[in-house]
């Protein structure tokens, strides 16, 4: 096996192993998923099912996430009436423009990943930094990336 794929997946099993040391499932299972299409791919001589998953990937998530989400006003345990009254409390403001400002990061951050791919690696170690140290949750880089666009934009224009 040629040294290059030996480090892929190293690098999968050490995330792996942090994640089952951490106690954070997602990223087990996320990890668990890659390893299994890398090995797919690489015993099928198909890379297609990696490359996919890595090109359809993201707005799959996306999808699945936005469908969670939605559920409660499925079920009824949101309804017109509490929406509406979100926009009359104090929390429900901030979390309206909260909502705003993480969509609009993750919509400059899909094209900052796309257009300069030697940033996923930084927003990969600092999602997993606060998965593993703080118990968050492995939905940051998206939004990461988002905020380093804006973060280097306003960099760019003091230059």
């Amino acid at each position: 096996m040629p040294a290059k794929i030996m480090i892929e997946y190293l690098t999968l099993a050490f995330v792996l192993i942090l994640s089952i040391i951490g106690h954070n499932s997602t990223v087990i299972y996320a990890a668990i998923i890659v390893l299994v299409l890398k090995i797919i791919s690489q015993v099928s001589g198909q890379p297609f099912i990696l490359e996919w998953m890595g090109s359809h990937g993201l707005n799959l998530g996306i999808i699945i996430l936005t469908a969670a989400v939605l559920v409660p006003i499925a079920d009824g345990t949101v309804t017109i009436s509490t929406i509406i009254n979100s926009f009359k409390s104090p929390i429900g403001i901030v979390a309206v423009i909260a909502g705003l400002l993480a969509a609009i990061s993750g919509g400059v951050g899909v094209p900052l990943m796309q257009t300069n791919p030697n940033v996923i690696p930084a927003l990969i170690v600092g999602t997993m930094a606060g998965v593993f140290f703080f118990k968050g949750i492995a939905v940051g880089p998206l939004i990461a990336a988002g905020f380093t666009y804006f973060v280097m934009s306003i960099i760019e224009h003091f230059k």
